[in-house]
């Protein structure tokens, strides 16, 4: 696997859009004023790409994987938080494949849940996405079923960079865009796409600073894996794949804390009625907790990259 910052490239995305396109939705955007998030003298665009199937933006990276790779009988299997299990499940299911998921014990109920909607053999295994990890493997081994990496693999990082070129045609006027990290594909694979013509900047929770550790370090190395997010932004390491994409094109992470995420959930829903799982708000939260400050006339993009979560009344949560 080519671990080079070239490996994934906008012509490769483009080729990659125009196949999986007929399975993804076109998620929209929403302009909102600055000043009501204090931000006077901006406007915010908000990529809404919880409304994508599945609930996240792992449905790019999993139908580019299984349309581009030929699974066996024995289907495709897939380690994951939450996300990237439901939407391999549900890739499976529309083209016909079986899938085994394995997620950690840390995944929440309504990820759980859609993944067993989907028609997916799933195991809970272990505490933490390393050990969900761990058991796919041994799964592939034995049955020979064909790996679905989360993140840190190049035909996962240009399904998700498909993301990068449909907000470039939504939104063509942003200067920056804030993206949360967890393994890193989908920063790597928007990061790709730009190839440095807007600033991409990394999101990532105090509690699993996976990408922020890696660029301090020159490399992937361990990090922290806890948090309000755990079950979507805590893998432990960022990917080896992933690394030299956004080492090259997106140097910089902010960090939020729980506290933070937790006040941008409910704000996306108090101010949009939008419904945000943590990791999916975290971008947004490094925007209201001044985590990221714009400078003067910046234009500023935000991906809400997920909603599968449990109904919440987030009222109550202030």
């Amino acid at each position: 696997m080519d671990a080079s910052a070239d490996a994934v490239t906008s012509e490769l995305i483009a080729q990659c859009e125009r196949v999986i396109r007929p399975f993804i939705r076109r998620t929209p955007v929403v302009q909102v004023d600055g000043p009501e998030f204090g931000l006077p003298g901006h406007t915010l665009t908000l990529k809404l790409e919880l409304l994508q199937h599945s609930g996240s933006f792992k449905a790019r990276g999993a139908f580019a994987n299984l349309l581009t790779r030929d699974a066996p009988l024995a289907g495709v299997v897939a380690a994951s938080g939450g996300n990237h299990g439901a939407a391999v499940a549900y890739a499976a299911m529309k083209l016909g494949k079986p899938a085994k998921i394995f997620v950690p014990s840390v995944s929440s109920p309504a990820k759980v849940q859609r993944i067993r909607d989907y028609g997916a053999d799933l195991t809970i295994e272990g505490d933490r996405y390393a050990d969900a990890l761990a058991a796919s493997e041994a799964w592939a081994q034995q049955t020979g079923a064909l790996p679905v990496p989360a993140f840190d693999q190049n035909e996962t990082i240009t399904g998700q960079g498909t993301l990068g070129l449909e907000l470039a045609s939504q939104a063509p006027d942003i200067d920056t865009l804030l993206v949360s990290v967890g393994g890193g594909g989908l920063i790597a694979g928007i990061a790709a796409w730009y190839a440095g013509r807007i600033k991409v900047i990394g999101v990532e929770p105090l509690a699993s600073p996976t990408l922020t550790k890696a660029f301090e370090a020159g490399h992937p190395i361990d990090a922290e894996a806890g948090g309000l997010a755990a079950d979507s932004l805590a893998p432990r390491r960022v990917g080896e794949q992933v690394f030299p994409i956004v080492q090259k094109y997106a140097r910089q992470t902010v960090l939020v804390s729980d506290a933070a995420i937790a006040d941008a959930q409910a704000t996306l829903w108090r101010a949009l009625r939008i419904v945000a799982e943590p990791g999916g708000a975290a971008a947004f939260a490094a925007i209201l907790s001044g985590a990221y400050r714009p400078g003067a006339g910046e234009r500023i993009a935000v991906i809400v990259s997920g909603g599968n979560t449990a109904a919440v009344d987030f009222d109550r949560t202030r």
